[in-house]
């Protein structure tokens, strides 16, 4: 698929997680291009431009607000849980009974179609809607910049631990999955598959390491755990079963998993993917 000019549709887009790390650049891109938007999320904070409107996956009143007038979504996961599908299928009947045509769906590269979690979605989500897309990003340069855990113990220890080993990933600038997301949700013609989004480069988390030290000057290393001393770390943040999963991620990352790099972000914006350097000097300097 090629880029192409979009348009504003005559709808209304649906940003669940509107104020998250990708769902906050997709309704700022949008209303930027003249589109109307509905920003949902639990917190009411101010999308330039959008209609906010409270949104809970988990509180079924606050449902219909959400979809009056709606023909589109960008569908952000509720985020931790290990089975949203149960929560997630029932909004997308609803919303499909609705009038909502087309739905693009935040998942994972390492997610496949049918696999743990979102996968169930993915699967349901071509029987649900005409019009769809899945996109399925690597993990977020924006992970060593923003709240994520690395952010933070980058910032207070100098550290990034993880169950990688020397696996490398083809990080992706959240900057690129909200535009391809905008020509998912806008196009004449959805994609109507999933779209594995990676950066330009694939990076071990020593790569990543040296080039935070390089960009800012201040030393940070890369501590390699097993995945049992991963996942022991997680499980004070996070129920036990996600912990595990995010851990299992990580072994696979060490097996290779993630070393690939695609041509998405390129062919449906029409311009190259930014790299991890261009990221750290716009956020961290």
């Amino acid at each position: 698929m090629t880029a192409t000019t979009a348009t504003p549709p005559a709808g209304t887009t649906l940003v669940i997680g509107a104020t998250g790390t990708t769902g906050s650049r997709t309704a700022a891109r949008l209303t930027a291009a003249g589109h109307r938007v509905k920003a949902a999320g639990r917190r009411a904070t101010p999308v330039p431009g959008a209609d906010p409107v409270p949104f809970d996956w988990y509180d079924p009143a606050t449902h219909a607000a959400a979809l009056d007038g709606v023909d589109r979504a960008y569908l952000v996961p509720p985020p931790g849980d290990s089975d949203p599908a149960a929560v997630m299928l029932p909004f997308l009947r609803r919303a499909r009974s609705a009038g909502m045509r087309r739905a693009v769906l935040l998942s994972s590269s390492a997610i496949p179609e049918g696999g743990p979690g979102v996968g169930a979605v993915h699967r349901a989500l071509p029987d649900l809607f005409d019009q769809w897309a899945v996109l399925r990003p690597s993990w977020f340069m924006q992970n060593f910049t923003g709240t994520h855990a690395h952010a933070v113990s980058i910032r207070e220890d100098g550290v990034i631990r993880t169950a990688t080993g020397s696996g490398r990933v083809g990080f992706v600038d959240a900057e690129d999955i909200a535009a391809t997301a905008v020509r998912a949700l806008t196009d004449e013609q959805a994609p109507n598959t999933d779209l594995v989004l990676t950066g330009p480069q694939a990076l071990s988390h020593d790569d990543v390491a040296a080039i935070i030290t390089e960009v800012t000057g201040r030393p940070v290393v890369h501590h390699r755990l097993s995945y049992e001393q991963m996942r022991d770390r997680l499980t004070a943040q996070v129920p036990v079963q996600f912990a595990s999963m995010l851990a299992g991620m990580d072994r696979a990352i060490s097996e290779g998993a993630e070393d690939r790099i695609t041509d998405t972000v390129r062919r449906l914006t029409g311009r190259a993917p930014g790299t991890f350097r261009a990221l750290l000097e716009r956020e961290m300097r």
